[in-house]
């Protein structure tokens, strides 16, 4: 029997990584199987006791246990333990070992289609996990200027002073970011504000951007979120949060098996489920 892989949450039936990382088990000839395993909150603990127990060779964490699962593993990587949050966990040598994948999955994604983003002003959108991934990340690549922008202050604040890497950055209000929206030459929502079934919603208003500048959105289902739409009209470029999914589940495949999936074919394995 081979290895047994997958991804906890509260809920994860709608997550899009089974089909991606089964896929890629399939293309490179690699007996494993990868599976939504569902966790309430209050479980986590028990639960994970289990899968440890069962001996599972690695697993993702999404919402909302990136912070929880902390506590339940042997080793936390220094990146993933600066960034306060785990979105990937490895069995190596008996220990499981957790990871954070995620800023690393966004930077590579809009590198890719953008280039270097040295010299740009900066502004996140949010607070949450993924912000705290986002910022970080770019802090350790050494971007001189991200600002973030949140509803509650406090909270941005306690996310700024957690980073261990130098950087520039000022915490403001959503108010504030809305004034000096032009300032920005790359603006990305890391809420989850714009995904199903909020899809009637965004986290800020983008009136007044550069026409030049890039705004991305973590959200990928929808593809186009109200945010992104906003922007395009606006005449900014434009990227949704399907680039940082795929590399994060990249880099995490890397981890578990040390060998490279195939990015592309993942992103279509992906879009095809989202169309359905």
């Amino acid at each position: 029997m081979g290895k047994e892989y997958g991804v906890i949450g509260f809920p994860v039936g709608h997550s899009m990584s089974p089909f991606m990382h089964n896929d890629a088990f399939s293309q490179l000839g690699i007996d494993a199987i990868y599976r939504s395993i569902q966790i309430e909150p209050a479980e986590l603990e028990v639960k994970v006791k289990e899968l440890k127990e069962n001996e599972i060779a690695g697993f993702n964490v999404t919402m909302p246990h990136k912070v929880a699962i902390m506590n339940y593993l042997d080793e936390v990587d220094e990146v993933a333990k600066s960034i306060g949050a785990v979105n990937t966990v490895v069995l190596c040598n008996g220990k499981y070992k957790g990871y954070n994948t995620d800023g690393l999955g966004f930077v590579k994604g809009i590198v890719e289609q953008y280039g270097s983003l040295q010299d740009k002003r900066i502004l996140l959108v949010g607070a949450g996990g993924a912000c705290r991934a986002i910022f970080h990340t770019l802090a350790s690549l050494g971007i001189e200027s991200v600002d973030i922008a949140n509803r509650t202050i406090e909270k941005a604040e306690q996310l700024k002073e957690a980073c261990s890497y130098p950087v520039q950055s000022k915490v403001i209000s959503l108010e504030t970011a809305e004034q000096r929206i032009e300032k920005y030459d790359m603006i990305v929502n890391t809420t989850t504000v714009g995904m199903l079934p909020r899809v009637n919603e965004k986290s800020l208003s983008l009136k007044g951007i550069k026409k030049n500048s890039i705004v991305a959105d973590i959200v990928y289902n929808p593809l186009e979120t109200l945010f992104l739409k906003e922007a395009k009209q606006q005449g900014a470029s434009i990227q949704n949060g399907l680039p940082m999914f795929v590399y994060q589940g990249a880099i995490a495949f890397e981890l578990w098996t040390g060998q490279k999936p195939d990015v592309k074919r993942m992103t279509y394995i992906v879009e095809q489920q989202l169309k359905k």
